[in-house]
């Protein structure tokens, strides 16, 4: 039974598709259109309280949240080869920095742009530049979060970045940019791409 993403181009599912594709995994993506209120309709909230996309069915499996989806997928599809194995040093790191962007990067990003005032040591990213540096030493000298080895990790951690890279949301260091760089080289993100490009051109959206 093919896993279901619940998606639309213009919420995270975009990125899950990359996560899927990277698992090689067969996939639906079931179209949810978040711009007439779709994600909020009961039967999707009845899959996902939040109301929110992205997230997948697994058979009888329910799984929310961006990062998390991408780290089961890896888990259950590609263990060993998109995550460390449980008793291999390299999960510390993997599971740091996977879960260092929707716990870090976004909200500290968000405050930055929104200039929200709180003492750094009140917030888990600390200061911008903090954050900064810290995101900059996750890849420093090396050509993946894992060093040589492309995981999982940098599917969430890379992909934010990219993210917020393209929509200028943060700051275009030359580490950030040759990383993302080095991303845009992967098969499975161009066919991701690719696929939600064609969603766009469907239902009328611009790029």
């Amino acid at each position: 039974m093919a896993i279901v993403l619940y998606h639309h181009p213009y919420s995270r599912a975009a990125g899950t598709v990359w996560a899927l594709e990277e698992a090689g995994v067969d996939y639906e993506l079931r179209w949810v259109d978040i711009m007439t209120g779709a994600h909020k309709a009961p039967d999707v909230v009845a899959l996902n309280p939040m109301g929110k996309l992205p997230f997948i069915t697994d058979g009888d499996q329910v799984v929310t949240e961006a990062a998390a989806i991408a780290l089961y997928l890896a888990d259950r599809y590609a263990y060993g080869r998109l995550c460390p194995t449980v008793d291999d040093a390299a999960r510390g790191t993997y599971l740091r920095w996977s879960f260092f962007a929707p716990s870090v990067i976004e909200p500290g990003t968000m405050a930055k742009a929104k200039n929200w005032d709180a003492k750094p040591v009140q917030v888990g990213w600390g200061t911008y530049e903090t954050m900064l540096d810290a995101m900059e030493a996750a890849i420093a000298d090396r050509r993946f979060v894992l060093g040589d080895t492309f995981s999982m990790a940098d599917v969430v951690f890379g992909g934010t970045l990219r993210y917020m890279l393209r929509f200028d949301m943060i700051e275009k260091r030359p580490a950030f940019i040759a990383y993302s760089d080095r991303l845009a080289e992967r098969p499975a993100l161009q066919r991701a791409d690719a696929k939600n490009l064609a969603i766009m051109k469907e239902h009328g959206l611009g790029g």
